[in-house]
């Protein structure tokens, strides 16, 4: 793989980890319609931690608040404790234990099927599939959601459901952030914090996902492709991912999503049609 390409899809994997239109079924489909080899599992962890770096710079002022309140967590009561007049004592707090219930289904799901989940990254039919079913997950989100709480307001329940949704979305072509998006929607969360949960909620599981990729790339005997093409790919990502998330909090401000729901609709039934005419 050269700078070039490997920017591609550095391009690829920073636009859509963030906007809700699967990144895991763009990487699998881009390099299969221009037949390019495989980047390999350390190219594809450097995008993974190009990714990162954008939404730990993007929040980072969040993640400071998450880590403390944690820890803030551990020598009161617990992260849903009030205060005399019934209000949360400390909302950081309670944010922090939302990611961390969020974050265990897919750790659990992940263990129990990742060969099973492996397997679909190979079936160009099952990314086409799967993409339809993020097109019905925003558009059922669009129409029935009813936005009311802010994120300071999560409940067990709220983070637990929105986490399963995330969990299902280790499918190629479900989409991460339109999957949580769409659980904190449903959830009565405003669209600022449904996307801003569903963001943070995302840090640790793209963090889970490439360390496991380092996992398996120091176990293979195969050579690694050039740095003169990895550290471009992974630059791309973040710099991409970093503008996407700016992006996508923007829009949904005013933004239906409608528009991704049609646009992953479009595009699963080209993947459909083109793998069943061979």
């Amino acid at each position: 793989m050269n700078a070039i390409q490997a920017i591609i899809l550095g391009i690829v994997q920073g636009a859509t980890e963030f906007i809700p239109i699967s990144s895991s079924a763009h990487l699998v489909l881009v390099p299969w319609a221009l037949e390019w080899n495989s980047p390999g599992l350390l190219f594809d962890t450097m995008l993974h931690w190009g990714t990162l770096t954008a939404v730990l710079v993007y929040f980072w002022r969040d993640w400071v608040a998450i880590i403390k309140g944690f820890f803030v967590s551990l020598v009161r009561r617990g992260p849903w404790s009030t205060d005399p007049n019934g209000r949360l004592a400390d909302s950081s707090s309670q944010l922090a234990w939302a990611v961390i219930l969020g974050t265990l289904p897919a750790v659990v799901l992940g263990f129990l099927f990742n060969d099973f989940i492996e397997s679909l990254f190979t079936s160009i039919l099952a990314v086409g599939v799967f993409l339809l079913v993020t097109a019905a997950i925003l558009f059922a989100a669009e129409r029935m959601g009813r936005p009311q709480r802010p994120l300071e307001k999560i409940t067990f329940t709220d983070a637990l459901l929105i986490g399963l949704a995330q969990a299902a979305a280790m499918a190629p072509g479900i989409s991460r952030s339109g999957a949580t998006l769409a659980g904190g929607l449903a959830r009565g969360l405003t669209r600022d914090s449904a996307a801003r949960f569903s963001f943070l909620l995302g840090t640790p599981t793209i963090l889970g996902a490439g360390l496991l990729q380092l996992v398996d790339v120091l176990k293979a005997e195969t050579a690694a492709p050039a740095w003169s093409s990895v550290v471009p790919g992974a630059i791309a990502a973040a710099i991409v991912g970093y503008l996407c998330i700016h992006f996508l909090l923007s829009y949904l401000r005013r933004g239906k999503l409608y528009v991704f729901a049609a646009y992953c609709a479009v595009l699963g039934l080209v993947v459909i049609l083109v793998s069943l005419i061979g």
